[in-house]
């Protein structure tokens, strides 16, 4: 079940946000992402501070009696209309991820859904996600979900 933030909840996010970038460091080809040993407070200090300012919402997925998922959506913006860049107030999925033994069963689905709703519901009138470019079954997942590609970044080592 899709439950709000409470403190109470701060380790398993902490724990959920390492499991994300645990992955990340796996698939990261470029070796560039890592794991320091103040990562868990600080990303998580980082991450809350982010949810405060801009208005951001986090929502936990709870099956037997356990976190099992989280899913942190923010405003991305005010509404812009200026001499290069016209765009409308947007919302951004910053954070999600379901604990690796609780995958496929639809409960990265609902969280999304609920996430969608609710930055819609406070006038958002597009979603954006930042996707790392290794991460197929996540982009895969977006697309099914009616996501596109509006901005590519590429890089290249140096010798």
């Amino acid at each position: 079940m899709i439950i709000d933030y409470d403190s109470t909840y701060d380790n398993d996010i902490k724990e959920l946000l390492y499991e994300l970038q645990e992955y990340i460091m796996s698939i990261d080809k470029e070796g560039y992402n890592i794991i320091s040993p103040e990562y868990k407070d600080e990303y998580f200090n980082k991450v809350m501070k982010e949810v405060k300012e801009y208005q951001g919402k986090i929502m936990l997925y709870e099956e037997e009696n356990k976190i099992v998922g989280l899913i942190i959506g923010c405003i991305n913006n005010e509404e812009t209309n200026d001499f290069d860049f016209k765009a409308p107030q947007r919302g951004r999925i910053t954070e999600f991820i379901v604990n690796k033994e609780y995958r496929g069963k639809n409960i990265g689905q609902k969280l999304f859904n609920a996430m969608e709703e609710y930055l819609y519901k406070i006038g958002c009138q597009d979603i954006l996600i930042g996707v790392f470019a290794y991460n197929e079954s996540a982009r895969k997942f977006y697309d099914k979900n009616g996501y596109h590609l509006r901005m590519t970044e590429m890089t290249k080592k140096g010798q």
